[in-house]
């Protein structure tokens, strides 16, 4: 398999783009490799510069449910088009998106429309401040929620693979005001609060990690701090940037059911163009500019295109989808992991619905410690094995793996063919 033109363009894309991407996690240092540059997809599957084709199971980092490029959202976008871009006014678009969101996930009475999951949850994280009147905020170590400065503490996603949970750049005063809990941990949560009493504004979660892998809350998990939160005037905010609309309708909270004062949403909500949202309460929501006295702006934000696809998005999950899904992510785990047993190799597959991650390691993984634990250079070793054999999962040990509507079981089939041949090569490495 030739990726000689991919080499090409890496070598002059670092004479232009920091490390030669635009994403950190796309330059494959994790997995030691070279990044593959893509000309085009359709369905479940990505075709490189060097006419290479693969099975994608990265799908855009998960807002593709439906797919690469399905004709009824490349028609409705080619028509949205040609009325316009942009406007940097209201549209029709924006209110029937907000009702349909409103539809799907009840919690969110008010939803205000951003660029991306990163404005999204720093705009969450400033409301929750307001309401308030505190400044500190609970996450997760391994949880990440974007670029902001306040998540850049313990943080998942592309700073967890590449070994940087802090960033450079991070004032100390924003670190002071993120306290870092263990995820499935309640005691850990209980000892900040303990020690900062009538301080701490909001509680930030994935209700679904997906960014140190994918670990799901343990039972209770979930509504324990609903409790907590409520019992100490705190605002537990989900960022369901990733599961929301992917694991359920409602999103993770509708598994759980626990509901959040506010919601972060990206991904799914934008069809896979560039968009965000945060939403809740309408008593909450209702301090955001111009409503109330919390401003946040987007010269973007309700672009006409993003919502077209958002609409085309959310109309499409049908009832079938998720149980569809859930049955293609169970057999592609259980693929994985007797793949594994046959060549001998230690893996642990986490999963939930069309989510998954195989984390090389024996040990059961619930946090960022036991995540952390698993062995990406073995990853890197399985990774570069099926992408020669023409798969294409995350470039990273500590990312998700995603399924659409467009895998077929033969996909899936064909993937766990690829992952014995890879297995293998992890030993003989």
């Amino acid at each position: 398999m030739s990726v000689s033109k991919s080499r090409t363009l890496f070598a002059r894309a670092q004479q232009i783009l920091p490390g030669g991407v635009d994403s950190p996690v796309r330059a494959f240092k994790a997995v030691g490799a070279s990044p593959i540059f893509i000309r085009r997809a359709a369905g479940a599957r990505i075709e490189d510069v060097d006419g290479n084709s693969y099975i994608d199971y990265v799908m855009s980092w998960g807002p593709l449910i439906h797919g690469h490029a399905p004709r009824g959202l490349v028609k409705a976008l080619a028509a949205a088009a040609r009325d316009g871009t942009s406007f940097g006014a209201p549209s029709p678009l924006e209110v029937e998106l907000g009702e349909r969101v409103r539809e799907l996930m009840q919690s969110v009475e008010r939803v205000r429309f951003v660029n991306s999951g990163t404005e999204a949850t720093m705009s969450a994280v400033r409301l929750a401040r307001a309401a308030t009147k505190r400044e500190r905020i609970v996450k997760f170590e391994g949880c990440y929620h974007g670029h902001a400065d306040p998540f850049l503490v313990q943080a998942g996603s592309g700073a967890l693979t590449l070994g940087q949970p802090t960033s450079p750049g991070v004032t100390h005063g924003a670190a002071a005001d993120t306290l870092i809990a263990s995820y499935n941990d309640l005691e850990s949560v209980r000892r900040l609060f303990d020690a900062n009493r009538d301080h701490i504004a909001a509680v930030i979660v994935e209700p679904i990690a997906g960014n140190m892998g994918v670990v799901p809350p343990a039972d209770g998990f979930l509504r324990a701090l609903r409790e907590i939160c409520s019992s100490e005037r705190t605002l537990l905010i989900f960022d369901e940037v990733i599961s929301g609309f992917r694991v359920a309708p409602g999103g993770a909270q509708q598994l759980a059911w626990v509901t959040p004062d506010l919601t972060c949403l990206g991904k799914i909500i934008g069809g896979g163009l560039p968009v965000g949202a945060y939403g809740g309460r309408a008593n909450l929501m209702e301090m955001v500019s111009p409503a109330g006295p919390v401003y946040q702006a987007g010269t973007l934000s309700g672009n006409p295109l993003a919502m077209t696809a958002g609409l085309w998005s959310l109309r499409q999950l049908k009832p079938s989808l998720y149980p569809n899904l859930a049955k293609l992510g169970t057999r592609l785990a259980a693929g994985l992991a007797d793949a594994a047993r046959e060549a001998g190799v230690a893996l642990q597959v986490n999963a939930v619905g069309s989510v998954l991650t195989p984390f090389f390691t024996d040990r059961p993984v619930r946090d960022y410690q036991s995540a952390t634990s698993a062995d990406a250079q073995r990853y890197g070793r399985f990774f570069r094995g099926m992408l020669a054999r023409g798969i294409y999962p995350p470039p990273s040990q500590f990312e998700a793996w995603f399924l659409s509507a467009a895998h077929t079981v033969k996909d899936v089939d064909k993937t766990i063919a690829a992952a014995r041949g890879a297995m293998r090569d992890v030993l003989r490495s």
